[in-house]
């Protein structure tokens, strides 16, 4: 996707620093994030993704430095990483059938209209969310693992938040559990690109 200088376009921060507790609870032998699924790990089936879509992408995981505690405080590390961004579109790393489309239009709807905008599929929200430069400092402040529905709710309250129409069933295909990880890899067939 290209940008003007005007109106550059956002970036994707993947997050991929959860611990994946539902899944391995679920009876899975590794996290969800590095499950096989169609000759790659979860993740590498989002990061594809995002990298289709032609944004610029951050990649949130631990590491030696760096320890999330929780998703809201990896969306802070995202933001922070890609501070000059004019906005971000949060994706959770378990979305392996996400349409690189998808993540386009968000961007694309989040230009048009700024604050903050988030898509809807067939009546259910879905990812990835997208907010503006203007919700940073919210963004930055996030902790813990409440993610980012306060600034949700801000936009809303601020009547700056956008619902997108989209048709991605994989924008909605999490895969918490083993029996989540399976319906993405019956519908793998169907995936829309």
């Amino acid at each position: 996707m290209h940008s003007t200088d005007d109106n550059p376009a956002p970036v994707v921060v993947v997050l991929a620093a959860g611990q994946g507790q539902r899944f391995r609870a679920s009876g899975a032998q590794t996290g969800k994030l590095q499950a096989p699924l169609q000759g790659r790990s979860v993740l590498e089936h989002t990061v594809a993704a995002a990298e289709a879509s032609g944004l610029r992408m951050v990649l949130v995981e631990n590491g030696p430095l760096w320890r999330s505690e929780g998703m809201g405080h990896s969306i802070a590390r995202g933001v922070a990483l890609s501070p000059d961004a004019s906005g971000w579109l949060i994706l959770p790393g378990d979305l392996p059938a996400v349409s690189p489309r998808s993540l386009q239009a968000v961007a694309r709807a989040l230009q048009a209209h700024g604050g903050a905008v988030r898509p809807q599929i067939q009546g259910r929200w879905g990812h990835p969310v997208g907010f503006s430069a203007a919700y940073k400092d919210r963004l930055l402040a996030l902790t813990g693992d409440a993610g980012a529905q306060s600034v949700v709710r801000a936009a809303q309250a601020q009547e700056s938040l956008h619902t997108l129409q989209l048709d991605d069933w994989g924008a909605l295909a999490d895969t918490d559990t083993l029996a989540d990880l399976a319906a993405v890899a019956d519908r793998w067939s169907d995936r829309q690109a």
